[in-house]
């Protein structure tokens, strides 16, 4: 259950780009049903984002919780980041925009036993 949220300056995508980026990360996930996939566009001003200490409205943060993470290993990984890369390019450096990915892989099965554990 693929989660992404990406943080960017009001009007830095159009609402017809904003569509193009989640049908093409929905792509990525074609092995899933397509309303697992969820992107949430985050919009922050520019005087609440800095970057280097220089408030900034140039620069996207992009968040990616797997939920149910398949990744094991290091060669899935990277396929993953270059699957989404090529996602991003024409959205990010097409467009001369500073970004940056992180990807969080949890396992809720885990996580729902370490809590009920907890109780």
């Amino acid at each position: 259950m693929p989660f992404h949220r990406w943080y960017c300056s009001p009007n830095l995508y159009t609402k017809e780009e904003k569509q193009a980026i989640a049908t093409a990360i929905t792509g990525i996930y074609s092995f899933l049903p397509p309303f697992y996939v969820i992107v949430n566009f985050i919009e922050v001003d520019k005087d609440s984002c800095f970057v280097g200490g220089e408030s900034s409205d140039n620069f996207l943060r992009v968040d990616v919780q797997h939920l149910a993470n398949t990744m094991q290993t290091v060669e899935e990984k990277r396929e993953f980041m270059k699957a989404y890369e090529k996602v991003l390019e024409p959205f990010t450096k097409g467009k001369g925009i500073n970004w940056e990915v992180g990807v969080s892989l949890e396992d809720v099965s885990r996580t729902v036993y370490i809590h009920a554990i907890d109780f």
